[in-house]
């Protein structure tokens, strides 16, 4: 059985700014090539994905970070798509990796994308987990979303969302409300937004805010030709068949980029809570065939 060691560190960047990075490794190996980097989404949230990263870390060092502005990254500035994919360029030169293997969820896969589009020589494989999401799939998500609350629910979130001076515990309640219809199990969703509500936070708003207007202004979908273009040998997208976020979207996106789309039945838009076993076997075997055993 192999063991795995932890390891953190704070990375600093040309503006001042210091990212805050853990790695997993087998023995404390971190010379393996090419390392896994996990990008959590948001935008806005810390990292999250600590319970995925164990599934593949006997295989490959497997880093993740905080994005700048959240969780141990603090930082105050504006925020764009350009200063993220510098971020993660610097990050892989400090941990001395010429190329990564990108693992992202939701938002993350956004910021793959566009790192790819920019650095497409240090991409060695590109997962998309759950994103990123292109044409109008805003309609399909806003109704299953209504479908999945009850109109008290509705009402209550809409009040919240319109204050705007929150308490703490307004706060979680947003938050819970916000994310529990991201589950195929409602009762589970709850319960699992409730715990991530007070885990994953603070919620650095600005940044979601300027982020989501560059996207809006400029999105992904414009450049998807191009990215078709640079993709590297090895890439898949993974969906949670019962994410809110339709998975029509996803269906069309492998198409205009000629990738597979994995289906995860019984899971929503984080499928390794509902279907841990069968995203440890996707993932692993993704990451076995960019590296070898």
């Amino acid at each position: 059985m192999v063991t795995l060691m932890e390891t953190e560190g704070l990375a600093p960047m040309a503006d001042g700014a210091q990212i805050r990075w853990t790695a997993w490794t087998a023995l404390g190996d971190t010379t393996r090539t090419p390392p896994v980097v996990m990008l959590h989404g948001g935008p806005g949230l810390p990292d999250y994905l600590g319970d995925v990263a164990p599934m593949i870390a006997d295989l490959a060092p497997v880093y993740r970070y905080d994005q700048r502005g959240t969780g141990g990254s603090p930082w105050q500035g504006r925020h764009t798509f350009a200063r993220h994919v510098d971020d993660l360029a610097d990050l892989l030169d400090q941990w001395g990796a010429d190329k990564a293997v990108l693992i992202g969820h939701s938002y993350g896969t956004d910021l793959a994308a566009r790192f790819c589009l920019a650095h497409p020589d240090r991409v060695a494989a590109m997962l998309l987990m759950c994103g990123p999401f292109v044409g109008d799939w805003r309609t399909g998500d806003q109704a299953e979303r209504s479908r999945r609350m009850s109109a008290a629910q509705q009402e209550r979130l809409r009040i919240l969302e319109q204050l705007s001076d929150r308490t703490e515990e307004q706060e979680v309640e947003l938050l819970v409300l916000a994310w529990f219809t991201d589950h195929a199990d409602p009762q589970r969703g709850w319960d699992w937004a409730a715990q991530g509500a007070r885990q994953r936070r603070p919620v650095n708003w600005a940044m979601n805010s300027e982020l989501g207007k560059e996207g809006r202004a400029d999105p992904l979908d414009e450049h998807l030709d191009e990215l078709r273009t640079c993709l590297p040998a090895r890439v898949e997208l993974l969906g949670g068949v019962h994410d809110p976020r339709p998975l029509s979207a996803l269906e069309s996106l492998a198409l205009r980029l000629e990738v597979p789309l994995r289906r995860i039945d019984d899971a929503g838009h984080e499928p390794w809570l509902e279907q841990p076993d069968t995203v440890r076997e996707h993932l692993r075997s993704f990451v076995q065939g960019t590296v070898g055993p």
